[in-house]
């Protein structure tokens, strides 16, 4: 991915820190939240280095879980979904289980009325 535009947005008036997005050639968007330090000396000039030093640890990190783990090339933290697997069973497991979770709003509606006979209305 190569860099080809910079946002820094404030946040609350630079009180709560400063968000730098840094945007790809391909329409990508990284977004990294550059909280204010104790002293107050962030600012909208030096957040970017801040947020640069904030990927490189992430990065570093990813890596040594990688390394430590023996899988660097593999997807960690996910589980595989049903749908990707083709499990038909647990589709219907898993509908089921959200549509219990929506009870009663997945219920069908009913409507009710009554209706007053009325006489004659020229009384």
């Amino acid at each position: 991915m190569r860099i080809v535009g910079l946002q820094v947005t404030a946040e609350k008036a630079g009180r709560s820190g400063f968000t730098v997005e840094f945007v790809g050639d391909g329409g990508q968007v990284v977004t990294v939240m550059c909280p204010q330090d104790g002293a107050g000396s962030l600012n909208r000039l030096n957040a970017i280095e801040k947020a640069k030093e904030i990927l490189q640890a992430a990065i570093a990190t990813e890596e040594a879980v990688a390394a430590a783990a023996g899988d660097a090339g593999a997807r960690r933290g996910t589980l595989p979904n049903a749908r990707q697997a083709h499990d038909r069973d647990a589709m219907e497991e898993q509908l089921d289980e959200g549509l219990e979770d929506t009870f009663p709003a997945s219920d069908p509606v009913s409507i009710a009325s009554s209706t007053i006979a009325k006489g004659n209305s020229r009384r």
